[in-house]
């Protein structure tokens, strides 16, 4: 990911602006290149595309995916779905946020990992599960969830 750079995204922005639902294609492609949808960001989307700063707002705080903020160096994603639940992820996800020290969607002091919880990862045969950095993890359990933030962690 790249830095926050206002000419950038003004490129994306209007590469995308005249795509049917332009923005989420133009979200999507800044999230992509600067890790995370900036304040000055949804200003100038919502001005490309003659929407309000609240609709933009809107559209941003309802999708997941999108970041209100720089992630950490890796993304730890665990499955909150009942599948996970169901095969321990509870007791994992609680082991995680006692680890790191962070709530949802927090990012460690140091900037090494962002928490992030996800509502199906579509690997409930294997649960609990989670991701990290895009790669799927399954069949989590302690020692392996262990194994994961001791490779994260400096």
């Amino acid at each position: 990911m790249k830095p926050w750079n206002k000419e950038r995204a003004e490129e994306i922005i209007q590469a995308h602006r005249n795509a049917e639902g332009a923005a989420l294609p133009i979200l999507h492609g800044l999230q992509a290149e600067f890790g995370f949808i900036s304040e000055e960001a949804v200003v100038m989307i919502a001005d490309a595309l003659n929407l309000t700063r609240a609709e933009m707002h809107g559209i941003v705080t309802f999708y997941h995916d999108f970041r209100r903020a720089p992630p950490g160096r890796h993304v730890l994603k665990l499955c909150r779905a009942e599948a996970c639940q169901a095969m321990g992820g509870d007791a994992l996800a609680a082991r995680v946020r006692e680890r790191l020290r962070l709530g949802w969607s927090e990012t460690t002091d140091d900037r090494s990992v962002t928490l992030e919880p996800v509502y199906c990862l579509g690997l409930c045969a294997c649960a609990p599960a989670a991701m990290l950095d895009g790669r799927p993890v399954g069949r989590l359990d302690r020692e392996r969830l262990d194994a994961l933030l001791d490779g994260v962690q400096p």
